[in-house]
C-alpha cells in the first residue's frame, strides 16, 4: 500500500462549514481544531512524516458551490495546489428548504464543472470529490433526499468524467448509522460529530492510498 501523494505536496480543502469547522480565517494555516480537514492532515502527518505535505484549508460556513466558484481564482487557483479536495452540496439543498432558494441540479453541475476544470487547466492539480451526504436524524430533514441525491450523482459523474477519486461519505456514514443511532454522528443531520469526522478522515486516506 503507498499514498499517492508526494513529498512536499500542496493539499487544499475546500467546502462549508463541515471543511470549515470553526478555523481561524485570519490565519491561512489554520486548520480548525476539530473537524476532518485537521484529523486528517494530522492521521496522514503521523503516518507520512517524512513527506513533509502541506495542508490548508479554505471551507467557508454556508457556502454553496456558487459561493466556491466566486473565490475559486483566490481561495484555490492563486494557492497553487497539487490536490484539491472539495466537499459541497448540503447548502444548496438546505436553501431549498429553509429560505425558499432552489439552486436546481443543472445549475449545481455547471458551477461545479467550472471549478474542477479551472482547477485542471490552471493547477494541473489532482482533484479528490467527497460526498454531500445528509444523516437520517428527523423525518423534516428526510425530505431534503430529493434534492440531495440528484446532486450527489452530479458529483459522482463529475468524478467520472475528471477521473477524480471519489470519497462516498454519504454511503459511509449511512453504514455507520446501522451500528449507532444517528445522533451520535450527528445532532443536526448535518454538521458531524467527532466520530463522524474521524470515519471521514479515514475515508479519505482510504482514497488517497493505493
Amino acid at each position: 500500500m503507498a499514498v499517492i501523494i508526494k513529498d512536499n505536496a500542496v493539499v487544499l480543502f475546500q467546502g462549508d462549514s463541515i471543511t470549515d469547522a470553526g478555523r481561524n480565517r485570519e490565519d491561512g494555516n489554520d486548520l480548525s481544531v476539530r473537524g476532518f480537514v485537521m484529523m486528517t492532515a494530522a492521521l496522514f502527518s503521523s503516518l507520512y512524516p517524512e513527506k513533509r505535505v502541506k495542508f490548508l484549508n479554505r471551507g467557508i460556513g454556508g457556502d454553496k458551490i456558487s459561493d466556491l466558484r466566486s473565490r475559486w481564482q483566490k481561495d484555490c487557483i492563486d494557492l497553487k495546489p497539487d490536490w484539491v479536495s472539495i466537499l459541497v452540496g448540503i447548502n444548496d439543498c438546505y436553501r431549498r428548504f429553509n429560505e425558499n432558494r432552489p439552486v436546481t441540479t443543472e445549475e449545481f453541475e455547471e458551477d461545479y464543472r467550472f471549478i474542477i476544470a479551472e482547477t485542471r487547466q490552471k493547477c494541473n492539480a489532482g482533484i479528490i470529490l467527497c460526498e454531500p451526504f445528509l444523516i437520517p436524524s428527523d423525518e423534516e430533514k428526510a425530505k431534503w433526499r430529493d434534492d440531495l441525491d440528484p446532486k450527489i450523482h452530479v458529483v459522482r459523474k463529475l468524478a467520472r468524467e475528471f477521473g477524480a477519486i471519489y470519497v462516498p461519505f454519504d454511503g459511509l456514514l449511512a453504514q455507520a448509522c446501522t451500528r449507532r443511532e444517528p445522533a451520535f454522528w450527528s445532532p443536526d443531520g448535518v454538521h458531524p460529530a467527532a466520530p463522524a469526522h474521524a470515519v471521514m478522515a479515514r475515508a479519505w486516506m482510504n482514497a488517497v492510498t493505493v
